[in-house]
């Protein structure tokens, strides 16, 4: 699995001209997931994302958590985040899952957000969405589960 995590004042899904979600500060994250990824990859994200320090202490440092903060995390399904641009000029989504896979991934990795506290909103699978990101900083970072292997 793929998370681009940013944080941010704000954040907003709207679809066909209403809003679906919308989130006060906290992080969005668009979530890409992988033909062979496993429950254990959207765990793997969860708790990582959950304790991941990226908003500020009194003295200015990342030592703080959106569970530190009271913070709520937007998550947006995102299969782009696995288009292969490295021939051609039209990306490849081989590495994608197919939505069959996906979803139930998806929804796990919220399940695991929400299983450590944190308050989550959601935008709607497969759907063609406006996603609002008000990136405070900006910070952004790009996690990967595969890394889990490497340490």
């Amino acid at each position: 699995m793929r998370a681009v995590v940013q944080r941010v004042m704000r954040g907003a899904v709207h679809i066909e001209g209403h809003t679906y979600a919308s989130i006060g500060p906290g992080l969005v994250v668009l979530v890409g997931i992988r033909r062979d990824d496993t429950p254990e990859d959207a765990a793997y994200l969860a708790e990582k994302i959950a304790h991941l320090r990226v908003f500020e202490d009194r003295e200015g440092k990342l030592n703080r958590s959106v569970l530190d903060v009271g913070g709520t995390v937007l998550v947006v399904s995102q299969f782009t985040l696995y288009g292969d641009c490295r021939r051609g000029r039209r990306p490849s989504f081989t590495d994608a899952a197919p939505p069959a896979v996906a979803e139930p991934l998806y929804r796990r990795f919220i399940a695991a957000l929400n299983a450590r506290g944190v308050v989550t909103a959601e935008g709607r699978f497969q759907t063609r969405m406006l996603v609002e990101i008000a990136n405070d900083g900006p910070v952004t970072l790009i996690l990967e589960s595969e890394r889990k292997k490497q340490g």
